[in-house]
């Protein structure tokens, strides 16, 4: 039951994202709207004296005792699921279990899954499930608690409240789970217009006006285009999945269906966030929707008290289906990618042409942080930037983390768009301004509704893969950002229109091209150049295939190096996915020099092309078929000097999910989980960046230690490593070592009694989670460095100190135990941690070594150690040592020991102190990589063979690479002109919900006009009077200048005289 329940998703409600910005009239609209009260339309130019509120949010999630989710391979009546479910359990000893009646909408439809409460021998019960041929699998049922609260700016503090020190009594480091991220990291400004609004990329820019915030988000969109010509998301089913709707809300004039999915009698909104966000895809009075009259389905999914459970989503995702919903916004997501049921349910939902907009989350800056299901390839994951079109700070970076440790991270969020100061509905009515992912997200979702209004005639090539490729392609890219913060750019809704009116089914790729030299939108490809020996360069690219649900790759991709470009000093190695469904695939590109480029520097260029093939659509004989090339340019160096190479062990860490890993700093108790994959482009970024800027060059290893050769890099760091080694990596490392490899390792805290208390307790089962690992794991540390008489301790200290004139955080770091008497032992006076967490006092240590540093031999490499990683760990980071690393990195490499490491005064180690063992009855194994259960006990799995790439053989073209890679690649369309923008109005279109909005008139023929400020239109029809008038001036002056001479006629008399008499002579 443990295992299952870490292999679950933990879902955070992304509402209202990270700081909601509210005014004091705001928040006392939300206290009324709880107790029925009204409120006042609230505009975003808020008066900055008045007090600003932030509203927080915190977030649990427990299992619910004995209650399982049993999960069908295929969809099947009540009675039938009862009686598989009964037959199962039928011998298998389980006497008390029943099935859990599910009252909601999808109750009269077959399912294909089953709440199954076991009350006793929950272990047979479960393998009983499993063993049965119709059943697919069996997860824990889970509940989500979500609390929010506002504080007003004033009494906010910078830190959030986990800093806070514990107070002395016990129970204060006893955690119940908490969100996986705080929700106001360290000096996160407020979202408040008098208060820091304006976030920046933290990068340097001139000064410049700066932009008004739009009163209606859909005029900063420009939807009204897309009005003009008479499309409003008429005939476009869309869901939202929320909080609920009260039925007599002004602002909504095509409510649908409003169903409720909890155990809650009633289907009204009692928080506000479910009424936002269905106001923003299609309000349509005072603050306006992007889609009006598309027909809204509203999905309760969040009692008031803010709790949901994973099978009321699974029902409630089956009758969207059900229901064929077009569009489904879903403003919630988590860090756990491996909650197969629920990962399972939104693949099926994309595969019935539901399009699923999800915010990518609000656990920026930092990076690595991406939710889900925003990071699925199917989903469109949106990102959220301010009215200055910068990357708002919250919004998640990636990359996805799925594919570690031996792979790399895809490019997410897919499009950015305004996520802060955005103006929604109210509970009851009028406005509120609101900000987070989960307010960018439904602006995505009802402009996408509104671009398949824009196509109803062509709706059937509308799919999830082809509207992001529609939104991907006319997205506008952001200067002087990466594609990890903005994907592929700003949405631009009317240039997605254009693209769309005229699609043509194909494949596309993400991104379209690979130029690694390209910075800052490659980064951190382009932070690197490659080299002849280096481990290759992983680029994820997805395949997004809009031709059909499934597809597949023909044959192989080819690689074609560009000879004049010098593509033959590259090698590229493919693999990709064998099938693509639904919509999308992977396509892994691994690049490296060739030996003859060993000593070269220069840009080689090439392309990779490929195939895509889908099954015909009805009517059709023949496959569908794409060709795709994927341009590819790399920047080659000759082989760095082995001291500036360092190799960054990937293999050995661990992260959520699937299980619980512990962060590293203890006081962080309100975001215990380790989940943005310690590595160095993720919340090691700024550690990579200081060492790139330093001259090192920094490869990641992904394999275990017996498959890179030490000769070729100076030292080997290993930072925050909870995996075991095999006992081959240990024997290798010591040979690596005494033939001249340095060793750098960064650790954290490990006590097996501290770990106990640290645990996670279940509200519902009244029961304690244990984490199966400390900080790091000291013990497999300890086993690596037994051969060089080194190790850990179990004591966890922290506290401020000084070195070297810079001021350090030593947060929740283990000492040294053992060390060579030759070596150097830099030590300082902390905290016993581990005691006050144990006790409840606060006990301070003198002379507690914390780094050492010993040359093995003369010929051999250096080891230096140190007890805390956290200050190389971006992700609460408090006083970073990126100094240390470098001033350790120069011993390690260069034998450069600076006077500041000195030996400090203090007892010598004794030599047989105790060290630390494996918490009894840990299950590390169900998630380790290197260890197995046999016969109930553990043991290491034989060591896998290293992993070897198939370089491809080229395909050499003798002709020149593309001079700009980012215009290389466009959607092909259809041979049919694209409607006008403008000008367009159709007299028999005229939606019912513009009739009644404010701000609309319908002139004679129904022509709508849409009503405008007299403030703004009055200046600007002066200003083109004005021009009228100059340029009719103009035109005059031009036509007298330039009019020829009339040649002289006498007058009418004297040329009827003329006629009569002829011509008389002058005088």
């Amino acid at each position: 039951m443990r295992h299952s329940h870490f292999g679950t998703i933990l879902f955070l409600i992304l509402s209202l994202g990270v700081d909601v910005t509210l005014n004091a009239e705001s928040v006392l609209a939300q206290k009324l709207f709880t107790s029925g009260g009204k409120s006042n339309c609230l505009g975003s130019s808020a008066n900055v004296t008045d007090p600003v509120y932030t509203l927080k949010v915190d977030f649990s999630t427990d299992i619910v005792e004995n209650e399982y989710i049993v999960a069908f391979h295929d969809y099947y009546s009540s009675k039938a699921r009862s009686s598989y479910v009964e037959s199962a359990l039928k011998n298998s000893g389980v006497v008390s279990w029943q099935i859990l009646p599910r009252d909601n909408p999808a109750s009269d439809y077959p399912s294909d899954f089953e709440v199954v409460q076991i009350q006793e021998h929950t272990q047979d019960g479960i393998e009983a499930l499993k063993n049965h041929p119709f059943v697919k699998g069996i997860t824990p049922q889970r509940r989500v608690t979500r609390k929010l609260q506002y504080v007003a700016d004033d009494k906010a503090e910078d830190s959030p409240s986990e800093f806070k020190p514990c107070n002395k009594s016990r129970d204060c480091w006893e955690q119940k789970w908490q969100s996986s991220r705080p929700l106001k990291p360290l000096k996160r400004a407020s979202l408040a217009l008098g208060t820091a609004f304006w976030h920046s990329t933290g990068r340097y820019t001139s000064r410049r006006l700066l932009r008004a915030i739009p009163r209606q988000i859909t005029n900063a969109l420009q939807a009204d285009v897309l009005w003009d010509m008479g499309f409003t998301g008429l005939g476009i089913k869309v869901a939202v999945f929320d909080t609920g709707l009260n039925e007599n809300h002004p602002h909504f004039k095509k409510m649908k269906e409003r169903t409720n999915w909890t155990n809650e009698k009633t289907l009204d909104d009692g928080l506000g966030h479910g009424t936002f966000v269905a106001g923003v895809i299609s309000s349509t009075k005072e603050c306006l929707g992007f889609a009006p009259d598309a027909d809204l389905y509203v999905f309760r999914v969040f009692t008031n008290n803010q709790v949901s459970y994973t099978s009321w989503f699974l029902d409630a995702f089956n009758y969207a289906i059900l229901k064929k919903i077009n569009v489904l916004n879903l403003s919630i997501g988590g860090p756990d990618f491996m909650d197969h049921p629920f990962v399972d349910k939104v693949w099926e939902l994309t595969a019935n042409k539901v399009i699923m907009v999800s915010a990518i989350g609000n656990d920026g800056p930092l990076y690595g942080t991406l939710n889900n299901p925003a990071d699925q390839m199917d989903v469109i994951g949106v990102g959220g930037i301010n009215f200055e079109d910068n990357i708002a700070r919250f919004s998640s970076r990636g990359m996805t983390t799925w594919e570690l440790p031996g792979g790399y991270g895809r490019v997410k969020p897919d499009i950015v768009t305004y996520g802060s100061a955005v103006r929604g509905s109210g509970i009851k009515n009028g406005c509120r301004t609101l900000s987070g992912t989960s307010v960018a997200s439904p602006v995505v979702a009802g402009a996408v509704s509104l671009l398949a209004s824009a196509v109803l005639q062509r709706l059937h090539v509308v799919n999830p893969a082809s509207m992001k490729q529609a939104l991907m392609a006319s997205a506008r890219r952001l200067p002087a950002v990466n594609m990890f913060e903005q994907g592929h750019g700003k949405l631009d809704l009317v240039k997605a229109y254009q693209i769309l009116s005229s699609y043509k089914p194909q494949a596309s790729l993400s991104p379209s091209y690979i130029d690694l030299t390209e910075c800052p939108y490659m980064w951190p490809y382009c932070t690197q150049s490659i080299y002849y020996g280096a481990m290759p360069t992983v680029v994820n690219v997805t395949i997004l295939n809009g031709m059909g649900v499934t597809g597949r790759i023909v044959d192989k991709p080819v690689w074609q190096p560009y000879t004049p470009q010098n593509g033959n000093y590259i090698e590229v190695a493919l693999s990709h996915s064998p099938t693509l469904w639904p919509w999308s695939g992977y396509l892994a590109v691994s690049i490296t020099a060739s030996k003859t480029a060993a000593s070269w520097e220069g840009i080689a260029q090439g392309q990779v092309t490929l195939t895509v093939e889908s099954p015909p659509e009805e009517g059709e004989v023949e496959p569908r078929r794409s060709q795709l090339k994927l341009a590819i340019k790399v920047k080659v160096i000759p082989t760095p000097a082995r001291s500036r190479r360092i190799l960054w062990d990937q293999y050995h860490n661990l992260r959520y999910p699937p299980g619980y890993f512990p962060r590293d700093n203890l006081r962080m108790k309100n975001d215990p989980l380790d989940w943005n994959g310690d590595h160095i482009h993720t919340n090691f970024k700024d550690m990579y960046q200081h060492l790139r800027d330093a001259g090192f060059f920094v490869e990641v290893l992904g394999a275990p230690l017996t498959c890179f050769d030490a000769k070729q890099y100076g030292t080997l760091i290993i930072v925050d490593a909870e995996e075991e080694y095999f006992p081959e990596e240990i024997s290798k490392l010591k040979r690596d070592v005494d033939n001249g490899l340095s060793v750098m390792i960064f650790s954290d805290w490990y006590n097996v009694q501290v770990m106990r208390k640290v645990k996670f307790y279940d509200e519902n089962t009244r029961q304690w989670w244990m984490p199966d690992t400390g900080g790091a794991n000291v013990p497999a540390l300890n086993d690596l460095l037994a051969p060089f008489s080194m190790a850990f301790s179990d004591q966890v200290y922290e506290g401020d100190f000084a070195l070297g004139g810079h001021d350090m955080y030593y947060a929740s770091g283990g000492s040294i135990a053992k060390f060579p008497a030759s070596g150097v032992l830099v030590r300082q006076t902390l905290k016993d941690q581990g005691h006050e967490v144990l006790k409840g006092e606060t006990v301070t240590e003198e002379d507690v070594p914390i780094l050492g540093l010993h040359q093995v031999s003369a010929t051999g490499g250096r080891i230096v150690l140190y007890g805390d990683s956290n200050c190389l760990d971006s992700s609460h980071l408090q006083k970073e040592c990126f100094w240390l690393l470098e001033a350790l990195l120069q011993y390690t490499a260069y034998g450069n020991l600076a006077p500041m490491l000195t030996e400090q005064s203090g007892l010598p180690l004794p030599m047989d102190a105790e060290l630390p063992e494996r918490m009894e009855g840990n299950h590390l194994y169900r998630y380790s990589k290197v260890l197995e259960s046999h016969l109930g006990k553990t043991q290491a799995q034989p060591l896998p063979a290293c992993p070897h790439l198939a370089w491809a053989k080229g395909e050499p073209l003798n002709i020149s690479a593309p001079t700009n890679l980012y215009k290389h690649q466009k959607l092909l369309s259809i041979a049919e002109p694209v409607m006008p923008l403008l000008g367009r109005r159709d007299s028999q279109v005229v939606p019912h919900a513009i009739h009644e909005r404010p701000g609309w008139e319908v002139g004679p023929g129904g022509i709508i006009t849409q009503q405008q400020d007299s403030a703004h239109t009055l200046p600007v029809l002066a200003f083109l009077a004005l021009a009228v008038v100059l340029i009719f001036f103009a035109l005059q002056v031009h036509k007298t200048k330039t009019k020829p001479r009339r040649r002289y006629r006498p007058p009418r008399l004297k040329r009827l005289q003329q006629l009569v008499h002829g011509r008389m002579p002058n005088v």
